[in-house]
C-alpha cells in the first residue's frame, strides 16, 4: 500500500511535517509512506490551463496522487482556513479526478486541542468536492499522546483504505 503525505506548510520546520514523517516512520509492514514535496512549486491555479499538458509540476501532482492509494494530510490553519498553496493543489486536482473518492485522512498538529478546528473543517469541505473518503479530522495537540494519536490515525487510514480497495 502507498500512502502520499501532504504537508500543507512550506516551513521546512513545520510541526506538521514533524507529524507525517513521525507517520512514515510508524507505518506497518506493507504500507509505503511517501512525502509528496511541490506544493509550493505548483502554479496558481487557471481554468484555462487546467487540461493543458505542458505544466509538469501539474503532472507530477496528478501522478502522485493517482499512484497512491490513500492520501495523509497534516494541515496547519491559517486565517480560520487552510493554507493557500493547499487549496491551490486540491483545485489543480479536483477537474482531472485523481482525489475522486480517494481515501484521505486529515489532522493537524497543534499546541493544544481546542486549535486547528476550522482549518481542518474547511479541508474536509474542500475535499468534499471530489467525495474523498475522510478519515480523522481533528487535530492533534503536540505532547505526551501525540505519537501514539499520530500512529492511530495512520492505522485507521491503512484500514479504510484496504475496505476500499475491496469496495
Amino acid at each position: 500500500m502507498r500512502i502520499l503525505a501532504i504537508c500543507g506548510s512550506l516551513q521546512s520546520k513545520s510541526s506538521n511535517l514533524t507529524l507525517l514523517r513521525l507517520a512514515a516512520a510508524r507505518a506497518p509492514e506493507g504500507v509505503e509512506v511517501v512525502f509528496y514535496e511541490g506544493l509550493g512549486t505548483l502554479p496558481h491555479f487557471n481554468p484555462e490551463l487546467e487540461a493543458s499538458a505542458s505544466l509538469p509540476e501539474v503532472q507530477a501532482l496528478r501522478a502522485a496522487i493517482a499512484g497512491s492509494d490513500a492520501l495523509l494530510i497534516a494541515c496547519p490553519e491559517y486565517g480560520h482556513s487552510l493554507p493557500g498553496v493547499l487549496k491551490n493543489a486540491i483545485d489543480w486536482v479536483i477537474g482531472s479526478g485523481e482525489l475522486e473518492r480517494k481515501v484521505v485522512a486529515i489532522t493537524a498538529a497543534v499546541p493544544a486541542i481546542e486549535r486547528g478546528r476550522l482549518g481542518l473543517q474547511a479541508l474536509s469541505g474542500t475535499l468534499g468536492a471530489v467525495r474523498a473518503r475522510i478519515v480523522g479530522g481533528e487535530p492533534i495537540a503536540r505532547g505526551p499522546d501525540f505519537e501514539a494519536a499520530v500512529t492511530n490515525l495512520l492505522l485507521a487510514l491503512v484500514a479504510r483504505a484496504r475496505e476500499a480497495a475491496e469496495d
